[in-house]
């Protein structure tokens, strides 16, 4: 089924969003727009504010301060009920029952949602859960519970999907499936999925929009493409000696790395100065590399923070 609502400009919007707990503000003025039929990630480090700003959007914390509009409309008491129609979730854990099997679990969360049951057997196809559902959920691996809890967040056929560590716990094959459901979800469907992850290749590779917070507070907002061409390319020069190969090139911003140095914005020019330089003080050279950097080390530069955790 094909959902492209495009009657407003963005499917999440926000405007000075802030959450404060006893003088702290996990969440401090954060503007943010997500547009339709996207991939969004929303990225940080340990306790930056990613999670507070999902429940916020999914009514579950109250914003201190300012404002939230799902699908074009102000969300509040009149609007809540309207719009998370629209909405599905994973937040941190799945919440099931152990006791029942993932049929019987599927069953409850479609009565409750008011749901069909061939809304039912559409999402558990999506996650390839089939030949599961009539295992105890007691006796499902974490990967398991993680596509039921998908499967409960896709019965009511949501046009924005929220989801909160999706991959947490898959095996790389399942990693693979749940991230090519994301991208399909976005790309052949329509719908709109805003997703958080720790497994920075994964949002890399599945992602077109990012958001990055630290602190609560934006860092960068924009396209996947935006974000790396802000990146200056780093060139990577392979040498025996990285050591002397650094003090060959002092002046020049240097990082001695495994296996030789890495040496941000150099023009093709400035490259082959200090290929020429480095050849003069007999430093060997291997092979010299322009490389773009990664999503995971264009975050820890952005944040100061080793990497999500």
């Amino acid at each position: 089924m094909c959902i492209r609502d495009r009657s407003t400009e963005y499917v999440v919007e926000t405007q000075g969003l802030t959450k404060e707990y006893k003088g702290f503000k996990a969440v401090d003025g954060l503007d943010m727009a997500i547009g339709h039929g996207v991939v969004h990630g929303l990225l940080g480090p340990n306790g930056s504010g990613k999670s507070t700003t999902m429940k916020m959007l999914l009514g579950l914390a109250k914003p201190t301060e300012g404002s939230i509009s799902l699908f074009g409309e102000p969300f509040g008491p009149k609007t809540r009920s309207r719009a998370l129609a629209r909405t599905g979730s994973l937040i941190e854990q799945p919440s099931a029952y152990l006791h029942l099997t993932g049929r019987e679990n599927l069953r409850i969360a479609a009565r409750l949602l008011r749901a069909e049951a061939e809304d039912v057997d559409r999402a558990v196809h999506l996650v390839r859960l089939e030949k599961q559902l009539d295992k105890q959920v007691a006796n499902y691996s974490l990967g398991m519970k993680q596509r039921l809890g998908i499967a409960m967040a896709m019965i009511r056929n949501p046009q924005l999907l929220i989801l909160d560590e999706p991959t947490n716990g898959l095996d790389p094959a399942g990693i693979e499936e749940i991230r090519n459901l994301i991208v399909s979800l976005a790309a052949d469907e329509g719908r709109t999925v805003l997703v958080s992850s720790h497994l920075l290749s994964e949002i890399e590779k599945m992602a077109s929009e990012l958001t990055i917070i630290n602190r609560g507070q934006l860092l960068f907002q924009g396209t996947k493409q935006e974000l790396f061409h802000s990146q200056p390319p780093e060139v990577f020069i392979e040498t025996p000696n990285p050591k002397e190969a650094a003090q060959a090139l002092a002046g020049i911003s240097v990082r001695v790395v495994e296996g030789g140095i890495r040496v941000p914005n150099l023009s093709e020019r400035d490259v082959a100065g200090a290929c020429t330089q480095l050849v003069n003080h007999g430093v060997p050279i291997y092979q010299v590399l322009r490389t773009h950097r990664s999503l995971e080390e264009i975050f820890i530069s952005i944040t100061g923070r080793g990497g999500l955790q």
